[in-house]
């Protein structure tokens, strides 16, 4: 099983002993003190999934989803599903929308298990996506 947390405003995905960073970062991250070595430069843009190297013993935090997908395709599907194109962020009404919840806050602790996340159908999730994403 997968997780898919929060860090920094980005995503992390633990896929089996693999760490991933999906998006960019919103706000600075003390890497070390989540146990990681400081990453390359990061531009979701151009790449949206950067593989993380471990420093110490990361966690992904709370809340967050728990998927069967694994590896690195898990860390391409959620950036496909959850990233804003033109800038490479997470889109926090997408993420809330995954979460079911209007706000964060609200969200249960601990993991969520959200094997529909990965499995529903392309086409679907386009229109998901296209729906939450336009202006209101």
């Amino acid at each position: 099983m997968a997780r898919i947390g929060r860090l920094a405003g980005a995503l992390i995905v633990q896929t089996r002993d693999e760490w991933w960073l999906v998006g960019n970062t919103k706000e600075p991250c003390d890497w070390s003190a989540h146990g990681f070595e400081p990453p390359p430069e990061i531009d979701a843009v151009a790449r949206p999934c950067l593989r993380l190297q471990r420093a110490g013993s990361p966690s992904v935090g709370e809340p967050h989803l728990v998927v069967e997908l694994e590896g690195e395709g898990l860390a391409r599907e959620v950036a496909r599903r959850l990233l804003v194109e033109r800038n490479g962020s997470v889109s926090e009404r997408l993420w809330r929308l995954v979460l079911g919840v209007d706000d964060v806050r609200e969200a249960s602790r601990g993991g969520i298990e959200s094997r529909w996340f990965t499995e529903a159908p392309e086409p679907v999730w386009r229109i998901v996506r296209d729906s939450v994403l336009r202006c209101l």
